[in-house]
């Protein structure tokens, strides 16, 4: 009963553009199978209605089904798409960007007793989980604001808070945790994350980058496998594959120019890995994102 108002609340308030009236509130809807694509997870809390949805985060595969939840809490790079899809039974789901400020606004509200215990260590920067009764029914109501837009401004910020609440006290509550303290190993690595994906295209040494994050090379490395589940250097890796496959699936462009673009110096090696990852040469990849974009059987 829960998923079905839910589900309704989806399909009724879903927009092309995935926004809401709600700020940070975006409603998934899709109605077809589509190609799996690169994009982002990041600082997110994401819970599926209806559907399966599957991603790939370096070489490790997850998926999330109906009831349950992903959380994410820093930017990494994934390949997503719902795995099944059609106007009868499209795939739903709804995204709420989590703020850091509100994070630890909840937390020093906390008493110390309420909170669960906080592990050494950072924690994995992504995880799936079975949604509560009590989070499915905070964001039920968050959602049915929709129908009563005047009461969004004083009421969706309280909503949330209590969303975050469900998710702190949750069994990923270490992740949301970690992320709402600025000193905390998470918050060191999510800096170092923000730089890589600011300057994919560029080499650098894993011990600058540490240096930067505030750790010894050790203790960065450890931490920042343990947030991505891949290396500094696979972690870039992944950037500048998924950056080539949205300019190629963009506009046609020549391979050797947009591997130069996203920091490889030899084209044969970036169609080799481009390969690798996405299951097909650049450009057969980008003719087929291609079509699929405009609906083409070709």
């Amino acid at each position: 009963m829960v998923l079905d108002e839910l589900r309704d609340l989806l399909n009724r308030h879903a927009r092309p553009d995935l926004s809401t009236s709600i700020e940070d509130v975006l409603i998934f809807k899709a109605e077809q199978p589509q190609p799996p694509m690169p994009t982002t997870y990041g600082k997110v809390l994401a819970i599926v209605a209806q559907g399966t949805k599957r991603f790939a985060l370096g070489e490790q595969m997850y998926e999330y089904r109906e009831g349950q939840f992903l959380i994410a809490s820093v930017d990494l790079p994934v390949t997503a798409h719902f795995a099944k899809a059609s106007p009868d039974l499209p795939g739903l789901g709804v995204g709420l960007t989590l703020c850091q400020a509100t994070v630890a606004e909840v937390l020093l509200q906390a008493a110390p007793g309420d909170l669960p215990e906080l592990g050494e260590g950072a924690p994995p920067g992504l995880a799936v989980s079975t949604a509560s009764a009590e989070l499915l029914d905070a964001v039920i109501r968050l959602l049915r604001l929709l129908d009563r837009p005047e009461d969004i401004t004083v009421l969706a910020p309280l909503i949330k808070r209590e969303i975050v609440w469900r998710l702190i006290t949750s069994d990923q509550g270490a992740i949301v945790r970690q992320f709402g303290l600025p000193d905390s190993s998470l918050s060191h690595i999510a800096l170092a994350v923000q730089w890589i994906r600011d300057h994919y295209a560029q080499p650098f040494r894993v011990e600058d980058v540490a240096k930067l994050a505030g750790m010894s090379v050790s203790t960065f490395y450890r931490n920042f496998q343990a947030v991505t589940g891949m290396s500094p250097i696979q972690f870039q890796k992944q950037i500048r594959l998924q950056q080539a496959r949205l300019q190629l699936a963009a506009a046609p462009s020549d391979i050797a120019t947009v591997s130069r673009r996203v920091g490889y110096d030899s084209p044969s090696q970036f169609s080799r890995e481009y390969r690798r990852q996405f299951g097909a040469p650049p450009r057969q990849d980008a003719s087929r994102l291609r079509a699929s974009a405009t609906g083409s059987t070709r």
